[in-house]
């Protein structure tokens, strides 16, 4: 098992930057994608990055140039640095794990921009 915590989650305004971080703990396996994704009421999930054990990554059109994607290896912990936040980008953020055949999700962090 593998579980994923999420934190750095908060309210911020327009154009404001936050910094979500994701820790690993458990059996981890490599190679192994670790991922960003959010989800906003009524919406469907939406991947938002992912970056692999070699530290390749890529982006959704909707956040390429704003979101960085980052890891830690010897952490375990992985990154999502955002800039220049809008009001679309409010939503619940989760961080995602793909080992083998297994995926995990952790519990959700609320990132909310609003003036």
């Amino acid at each position: 098992q593998v579980q994923l915590v999420e934190s750095g989650g908060g309210s911020v305004q327009p154009g404001g930057s936050l910094r979500l971080s994701c820790a690993a703990s458990g059996s981890i396996t490599s190679p192994n994608t670790m991922g960003w994704y959010r989800q906003a009421p009524g919406n469907q999930r939406e991947l938002l990055a992912v970056i692999n054990s070699g530290g390749s990554t890529n982006y959704a059109d909707s956040v390429k140039g704003r979101f960085t994607i980052s890891r830690d290896s010897a952490k375990l912990t992985m990154y999502l640095q955002m800039n220049s936040l809008k009001a679309e980008d409010t939503a619940v953020y989760y961080c995602n794990a793909v080992m083998g055949a297994r995926t995990y999700w952790g519990q959700g962090t609320q990132v909310t921009v609003s003036s």
